[in-house]
């Protein structure tokens, strides 16, 4: 069996420099930044400017202090360029002010709207489950893009679980706030409903309304069009910390599996054994097994 190798800290998408802008600068020996850059929201930078005060700002020891003294005119590069962010030559016209450039806010706008890229999956009993992804024990996962945003949707064991649910949002527009382990959205299926658990706490920032509207991509594609959310992380690392992730999120996915087949019986565990795929709607064909049972023992709800 193919796994996912078990990294220490948050594991996300390649950032193509990781020196934080104040190290860049010379101004601290080592920090590297797991945010990609995104230094207007960053408790660090915005730490370091308060404990430097006015006075050493004025005396130019802050990164854009630094950058503004040594980069002048037209050499004056964009710092998405100096950091990877952008690989095309872009000249900074805002004194590197980037909290008030359009360009700025625009790369943030089109990272937080779109799709990243296909990312590479390892089969767990018959359940595709997707590399470089956080795993909360109510079968929902958080992957970490770039800007240290959240995006946020199902696994694949839970959708074939409930293959006919639809996803329903209401409670987590734009701008609320979810909070860990505490029930954050609904999903419906055949009268029922049941609700699920977020798996980190922050606030949302975009609710895929493809998904809403179309509840086929959460089944069909639940890693990447059938996203749900994206959040602004409130306590990243300490709420991932307590998320599965690599092996440790393989070994989970057989338990599951394990559990599901003890409540489906002999007969489906014999089908297990031979290798057959899961069918793609579990409690559809087996409602004998009760909604309410399902639900409490995978979405923790």
């Amino acid at each position: 069996m193919k796994t996912m190798n078990g990294k220490k800290g948050i594991q996300g998408f390649r950032i193509i420099e990781d020196e934080c802008i104040w190290m860049k600068a010379g101004i601290v020996a080592l920090h590297t930044c797991n945010r990609a850059y995104d230094c207007f929201d960053c408790k660090f930078d915005k730490a370091m400017t308060k404990a430097m005060g006015e006075k050493a700002a004025m005396s130019g020891s802050t990164w854009s202090a630094y950058f503004k003294k040594n980069y002048d005119g037209a050499s004056r590069p964009c710092r998405h360029v100096l950091t990877g962010r952008i690989n095309q030559p872009k000249i900074c016209i805002h004194n590197y002010e980037c909290g008030t450039c359009a360009f700025d806010q625009m790369l943030d706008d089109i990272e937080i709207s779109q799709a990243q890229s296909m990312p590479e999956y390892v089969n767990v009993s018959g359940f595709d489950l997707a590399q470089e992804y956080y795993y909360h024990d109510g079968h929902t996962w958080v992957r970490i893009e770039h800007g240290g945003m959240a995006r946020i949707g199902f696994d694949a064991f839970v959708m074939k679980l409930f293959g006919k649910a639809e996803f329903l949002p209401e409670a987590m527009d734009i701008g609320k706030h979810m909070e860990k382990g505490e029930p954050g959205w609904a999903i419906a299926q055949d009268n029922h409903r049941a609700n699920v658990l977020s798996p980190i706490s922050g606030t949302v920032l975009s609710v895929n309304q493809r998904a809403r509207g179309n509840p086929g991509l959460m089944h069909d594609d639940p890693y990447q069009e059938g996203w749900l959310f994206i959040v602004e992380p409130e306590a990243p690392l300490k709420d991932l910390r307590k998320l599965k992730f690599g092996d440790a999120g393989i070994r989970w996915m057989e338990k599951e599996n394990s559990k599901l087949i003890k409540m489906m019986g002999p007969e489906y565990a014999r089908l297990a054994a031979t290798g057959g795929e899961p069918v793609s709607d579990f409690y559809g064909f087996n409602p004998e097994i009760g909604w309410d049972n399902l639900v409490h023992t995978f979405l923790k709800s």
